[in-house]
């Protein structure tokens, strides 16, 4: 069993920032396991960042937790399957309700292989890397601290796909779910030439 979760990121504040919206949340999906264990290190303060003395040692319990925990960025050979990260818009479009759901899919077999990286972390650095790329050679310009959101998201995906990332927008709201449709809005048919890949 899974559940959504509201996590503390910076999206909420930027998006709000570029994007005239009423509500911005951030939410993980995480397993009933995951979620137990969270509960048990916060239960037992092992989350804590406030130094406590153990003998002659000044030391948070959340260092001591990151020490013993295996690293995260060295499991990827132990993990199977796909990540999504995505961006369910609600509101109004030309006067009419409309939902949609923009996704960046990753599978981690094909992100271990072709970049030795686990799926979850290649899919959290592309993003920044495609923006730094698109604000190096000129496409985007601006000054300040933005957000990708502040920008022409055109060339973004154009250049998403160009590193064959599969990402997309479907049609989502009443009568749509759970079987969404592809909407074919230009700029987002970009990764391999498609953005609804077959089985993601």
């Amino acid at each position: 069993a899974y559940e959504c979760v509201n996590v503390e990121h910076e999206e909420v504040i930027m998006i709000p920032r570029e994007i005239d919206c009423n509500r911005v949340t951030f939410k993980y999906s995480l397993g009933a396991e995951f979620i137990d264990w969270l509960k048990t290190f916060a239960y037992l303060g092992l989350d804590s960042n406030e130094k406590i003395r153990v003998g002659d040692v000044s030391v948070s319990p959340r260092d001591v937790l990151a020490a013993v925990l295996p690293n995260p960025a060295k499991l990827g050979h132990l993990m199977h399957g796909r990540t999504c990260a995505g961006t369910w818009v609600k509101g109004t479009y030309d006067g009419k309700p409309r939902e949609v759901y923009l996704y960046h899919v990753a599978d981690n077999e094909t992100t271990m292989r072709d970049w030795g990286s686990q799926a979850v972390l290649w899919q959290t650095a592309m993003c920044p890397v495609v923006a730094l790329e698109l604000l190096a050679n000129g496409s985007w310009k601006g000054v300040g601290v933005r957000g990708p959101e502040a920008f022409d998201a055109v060339p973004f995906l154009n250049l998403l796909g160009e590193y064959n990332t599969h990402h997309g927008i479907m049609e989502m709201g009443p009568g749509l779910w759970p079987s969404p449709k592809p909407t074919g809005q230009p700029g987002w048919d970009r990764p391999v030439k498609r953005a609804i890949v077959p089985g993601y």
